[in-house]
């Protein structure tokens, strides 16, 4: 392939038309194009199994933009320019011959190949030896796979095999979409850059840390896709476990794929294994009843469309981990999510340990702690809650807890936030993977969890019911309360 424009790609998107592309990778890319991000020569390929003439894809994806993309972030020249960039292909994943009228495509334009897997993970073996039978995975082709990567670790073994069969480890690009949130990249900045947390990060300052992924909604129409998976495997094997990671790792040796890589692989290394025995002191399983969201009345997870009546598939997950290494022995980290929880909100609370003395409890007889507030999403920001004196003459000095609130909306005025796919998608173009996950990551993070599955089958203890519009079962409350703390709301 010549090398004089490096980053101009061919895009290849599989399951172009399904809800994740048109949800967030094609939305992605046309934000990517509006900022002048992809490069003049670079294709989208569509690649459905629609029935579509191919000069109708430029439509399509216009109705796209139109129902997925605000109004005030779309204009005609960027939209024209950017549908303009796609042709389609209509293909039987499962039909080798299919793979003969990608490959012409392709060869149209002798440029770097990024095929994007939009598919579920069943696909993922036929269609990368439909690439590879005919030519199109030799280096420097890159792919992308999207999650789950598997249902647990045999079956996630099987399907890195299968790819790695096709494609070599550099070329793969494992995607969680927490890890393009700008919050989540901050993290590197809070604790790299700044020698007020760097130097308080471990058991001596910090006292426990939170992790809390809040959903809103509830399955959605997807009960059937939801009850093979549940929360634990939907939400704590790739994204709570990749923030844990970075937020406990060692400081890398530089910034680059390898170094960050290796350190949160230490990490899930270090995790002490959730077993039988202690199972029922280190999670809580829910599943919401019917309820309220917001003022509106919601049914139960049994009631739900397609639902089967006695299903024990968990809604909401609290865990309490630890990782046995030195820095952080005996620091609790608790995590939390749930579906039908009162609001969207995902966060990371870090509290530090309280003052060892006093000397303010004439006034404040309980000096609370410090705390450092990472808001992920909605409202992305940092917060830092401290003690601060109430301005006035009074005889005493009066203490009032503040908090220093840095929101990225109100601080960064002039710059949208982007959205994580567009982070991710533009790291893929330029061959970054410092973003994306090994496999090694995936099958550790797999192997700890499915120690806890095993638990769970083992007590055989039932989801425990909470309404819809709470923040989850009271056994939640309990598994910070008999170590005498609390949930952060």
């Amino acid at each position: 392939m010549p090398n004089d424009c490096p980053n101009c790609c061919d895009m290849v998107l599989f399951g172009a038309l399904g809800d994740l592309s048109r949800r967030k990778l094609i939305p992605a890319l046309y934000q990517l194009e509006r900022a002048d991000l992809i490069e003049s020569k670079s294709r989208i390929i569509a690649v459905a199994r629609d029935d579509m003439p191919a000069e109708k894809i430029d439509e399509r994806v216009n109705e796209i933009l139109q129902q997925f993309v605000a109004e005030q972030e779309r204009d005609d020249a960027s939209m024209a320019r950017f549908c303009k960039r796609f042709q389609y292909v209509r293909m039987d994943f499962a039909e080798s011959g299919s793979y003969q009228s990608l490959q012409q495509c392709l060869e149209q334009e002798q440029q770097q190949r990024i095929f994007y897997l939009a598919t579920p993970p069943s696909l993922y073996s036929t269609i990368c030896k439909g690439l590879h039978d005919v030519g199109l995975t030799e280096e420097p082709t890159r792919v992308i796979l999207e999650k789950p990567i598997g249902h647990n670790l045999s079956s996630s073994k099987d399907i890195n095999e299968e790819v790695g069969r096709y494609f070599n480890e550099s070329q793969i690009y494992r995607i969680d979409h927490y890890l393009g949130k700008e919050t989540v990249l901050n993290l590197l900045a809070l604790r790299f850059a700044n020698s007020l947390f760097s130097n308080n990060w471990d058991h001596h300052a910090v006292d426990h840390i939170q992790i809390t992924a809040a959903e809103q909604v509830g399955v959605e129409g997807r009960w059937s896709y939801y009850d093979d998976a549940g929360q634990l495997r939907d939400m704590v094997q790739n994204h709570l476990l990749q923030v844990l990671s970075l937020i406990a790792m060692e400081p890398p040796s530089r910034l680059d794929a390898e170094s960050i890589r290796d350190e949160k692989l230490k990490v899930l290394k270090a995790l002490r294994p959730i077993n039988a025995s202690n199972s029922q002191q280190m999670t809580v399983r829910g599943q919401y009843a019917k309820g309220f969201s917001g003022e509106k009345k919601v049914p139960g997870y049994l009631e739900e469309e397609g639902a089967k009546e006695n299903s024990e598939t968990e809604t909401f997950v609290g865990l309490k981990a630890y990782i046995d290494n030195w820095r952080w022995s005996g620091v609790p980290f608790y995590l939390r999510t749930g579906k039908r929880m009162p609001e969207k909100r995902s966060e990371v609370v870090i509290t530090f340990k309280k003052q060892p003395h006093n000397i303010f409890h004439e006034t404040l007889p309980d000096l609370p702690p410090n705390k450092l507030v990472i808001r992920l999403q909605p409202d992305e920001g940092v917060e830092v809650e401290m003690i601060n004196k109430i301005p006035g003459l009074g005889k005493r000095m009066q203490l009032k807890a503040t908090t220093l609130d840095l929101s990225f909306d109100e601080t960064f005025k002039k710059k949208r936030i982007a959205d994580a796919y567009e982070r991710l998608l533009l790291e893929v173009m330029h061959g970054n993977q410092y973003l994306f996950v090994h496999r090694q990551e995936v099958e550790h993070a797999w192997q700890w969890i499915d120690g806890i599955i095993a638990a769970w089958e083992t007590t055989d203890e039932s989801p425990k019911p909470y309404p819809a519009g709470s923040w989850g079962p009271v056994a939640a409350v309990t598994l910070l309360a008999q170590d005498g703390r609390e949930w952060d709301e």
